[in-house]
């Protein structure tokens, strides 16, 4: 794994640390190093190969740092050019776009220079204005993307098939917040899904609230809000047998209505329910009540199996042991 260094002056690179963590999950060879007012150079430099000797990995380090010029990009510079350290590469202009990037593309690929690469566009078109009027008058409309050649586009007649007239369903999730950072980074950046398709009744019709998730898209993926009418319908429209998909679903009972009207789902990601009142608390991210675990467990008995984790990078928690303790909390709350 490609070992990264967060450098910064003050604190910035700690608590971009921490951000991206709460978004991406606790991550392994990660090291802040923070310039503070007493510190000179050299001392910026020790502190630096001290956060190095800590890796596993010391030959490809990957070192995203604030900002050009400055001292900690100066003694980076240093660094990079030493002997042996040919494999070192760093990128400024730190942002949280970028570090998320970063811990994604480390998933796969164990150079430096190639994750360096990856991310600089996500780093770039993480800078953004609203209202986006003001974005084109500074910078002028933006260029459109190439549509994926695989997605739909334009009227096509009903009844024509394209791939194999089947839909490719390749995650699904469970989350109360819907699409959101943990989203639209980590599990895209694992899935590399051509549409994101919110499955919900109530935000379909919520206009606030379907144009703010339509608007997290990460870039490059096209986002749609539908009813659950709607994806029953997408599953079985052969025009869509090119496409892979991820699902998102608000509830369990969303996800049977969905499975019982034909959808083909074969394993749920079980990423957040969020407590409210009547609900038991059964994991970091997970609560529920009766219904709730009623409707678990018909979808369980429906053959799909259940992945229960916030983020790709958890320990997934064992199906059966969650739900035991669901209902033991809730005969004991009564």
């Amino acid at each position: 794994m490609v070992s990264i260094v967060l450098a910064s002056h003050g604190a910035f690179a700690e608590g971009i640390k921490q951000s991206g963590q709460m978004i991406f999950g606790p991550q392994e060879a990660v090291e802040a190093v923070v310039l503070t007012p007493e510190m000179g150079p050299e001392d910026l430099r020790a502190k630096l190969l001290k956060a190095i000797s800590t890796f596993e990995n010391q030959e490809q380090v990957l070192f995203l740092v604030d900002l050009w010029g400055g001292t900690p990009f100066n003694q980076v510079s240093l660094l990079l050019e030493e002997p042996g350290h040919e494999n070192w590469v760093a990128v400024t202009g730190l942002n949280l776009p970028m570090v998320i990037a970063a811990y994604g593309e480390r998933m796969g690929n164990e150079s430096a220079a190639d994750i360096a690469k990856a991310i600089f566009p996500e780093a770039v078109a993480g800078v953004k204005i609203k209202p986006e009027a003001l974005q084109e008058i500074i910078a002028g409309p933006a260029a459109a993307a190439p549509a994926p050649t695989n997605i739909p586009t334009g009227a096509i007649p009903p009844g024509t098939v394209l791939g194999d007239g089947h839909i490719k369903i390749a995650f699904a999730r469970i989350d109360t917040r819907l699409l959101h950072g943990q989203v639209a980074t980590t599990v895209t950046k694992m899935v590399n899904p051509d549409r994101i398709i919110v499955c919900s009744d109530a935000v379909a019709r919520d206009e606030l609230r379907k144009t703010m998730i339509v608007q997290a898209a990460p870039p490059g993926v096209k986002v749609h809000v539908v009813p659950i009418s709607k994806i029953i319908e997408v599953s079985k429209d052969p025009r869509f047998g090119d496409t892979k998909a991820m699902l998102l679903f608000e509830t369990p009972q969303d996800l049977l209505r969905a499975l019982e009207g034909g959808v083909d789902i074969k394993e749920v990601n079980l990423g957040s329910m969020a407590h409210s009142l009547g609900k038991v608390v059964v994991t970091n991210a997970v609560a529920m009540d009766q219904d709730d675990v009623d409707c678990i467990e018909k979808i369980a008995s429906m053959g799909v199996t259940f992945d229960v984790r916030k983020v790709p990078a958890d320990n997934p928690e064992p199906f059966d042991a969650v739900m035991k303790k669901a209902k033991a909390e809730l005969a004991a709350q009564g």
